[in-house]
This record gives structure tokens, C-alpha cells and sequence, in this order.
């Protein structure tokens, strides 16, 4: 077993939690080093050196020092648990589409929906609610008959839109009328070692 990855990250933080449920799916020895983000920890050293954008997450496995939760995926799943991103590469392809629809319409979605409800950022709510409702329409559509999002076992594609979207209803985005997702999340629930995210009573998740 390698010496513990540290895991720099924020219980309420869906990126962060995209990689510490990563590290438990995938066996992963960690430990998990909290960041204070109300008290502005990562806009300072020490954490700066470690990530000069000043954001959570980011591992130290050794002397690597990798930052961004969906390059961390890709880190971690190429170097302790290749089985979560395939080396065909269409089916590697795929897994890139949904790590930017993480990047992409998820963070500008349901993750920024959120940030209204919970960290009380004054952003327009109603934005972030449109985009992530069409965002997740393409998702309910391409599930459609499908398990997981990629081929036929859980890849790191299906972590990286696990954490906010699970936690949607936190931003008042309902995933009602959205079965195929809930089924998905419920499967990625059911995996060995599940970690859930720290969840907020706020939005229609109060």
C-alpha cells in the first residue's frame, strides 16, 4: 500500500468531494486535510504554494502536487485504479466529454445554483437553475437504457457529476423529473466504500 495521498479539501466543496469519493471507489490510501475556506486558508501560504489559484482540491502524492478535481481523477485513476478510465480510446474519449460537462454546465449549473443557497453568493439564482435543467435533460435523455455514463461499468465519468448533482435540490433544482439520473446516483450510492458529501438543508433539500 503507497503512503497516504493528502487530499487538501472543504467538506462542503463538490469538487473536493469528487476526488475523496474517488479515493474510497477506487481503494485508494488517503487522508483528508481540511481547508478553511471561510477564513481564506486557500487565498495564503501555505496553501498557495501548493495551488496559486487559490482552490480546493489539491493532492500531494509524494513530491506530485496535482490540482483541479477532474485532472486529480485522471491522476489517480491512471496511476492506482485504471479500471475507472478506460484505455480504448473511444471509450476514453467519452469519459473526456463528461469531465468537461463537469467543468462546464455542471459547475455553471447545479454547482453554482448551490453557491447562492449555501455560501450566500450573490449571483443571479435563476441562471444557474436553466443551465443546469438543460444540462441535466441531455443527461437523463443519454442514459436512456444505459447503467453508466460510459460503457458498461462505473468510470471516473460517473464520479466527476456524482457530487453536484446529487446535491442539485440544495440549489432549488429538482431532479424529479429526472429518473434516469436518480437511478445513476442510486447505483454510484450502492458502489463498496460510498462516501457520501456533507450535506446542507437549504433550497428543496431543506
Amino acid at each position: 500500500m503507497p503512503n497516504a495521498i493528502r487530499i487538501h479539501r472543504h467538506p462542503l466543496s463538490g469538487h473536493s468531494h469528487r476526488v475523496e469519493l474517488f479515493a474510497k471507489l477506487g481503494g485508494i490510501n488517503h487522508a483528508l486535510v481540511d481547508v478553511d475556506l471561510l477564513a481564506g486558508e486557500h487565498k495564503k501560504e501555505p496553501f498557495l504554494s501548493l495551488n496559486p489559484a487559490g482552490q480546493v482540491p489539491v493532492i500531494e502524492d509524494g513530491d506530485t502536487v496535482v490540482a483541479d478535481s477532474n485532472a486529480i481523477l485522471v491522476y489517480l485513476a491512471r496511476k492506482y485504479a485504471p479500471d475507472w478510465l478506460p484505455s480504448d480510446p473511444v471509450l476514453e474519449a467519452e469519459v473526456q466529454q463528461f469531465l468537461s460537462l463537469a467543468a462546464g454546465d455542471i459547475a455553471h449549473g447545479p454547482a453554482t445554483a448551490r453557491l447562492v443557497t449555501v455560501f450566500g453568493a450573490q449571483l443571479d439564482a435563476e441562471r444557474p437553475k436553466a443551465v443546469a435543467n438543460a444540462a441535466f435533460a441531455r443527461l437523463e435523455a443519454h442514459l436512456d437504457g444505459r447503467s453508466w455514463l460510459v460503457g458498461t461499468i462505473p468510470t471516473i465519468a460517473d464520479v466527476a457529476i456524482y457530487s453536484y448533482t446529487a446535491h442539485a435540490p440544495e440549489g432549488n433544482v429538482s431532479l424529479d423529473d429526472f429518473p434516469n439520473i436518480r437511478g445513476l446516483l442510486g447505483r454510484i450510492e450502492a458502489l463498496p466504500g460510498f462516501v457520501p458529501m456533507q450535506s446542507t438543508k437549504v433550497g428543496l433539500a431543506a
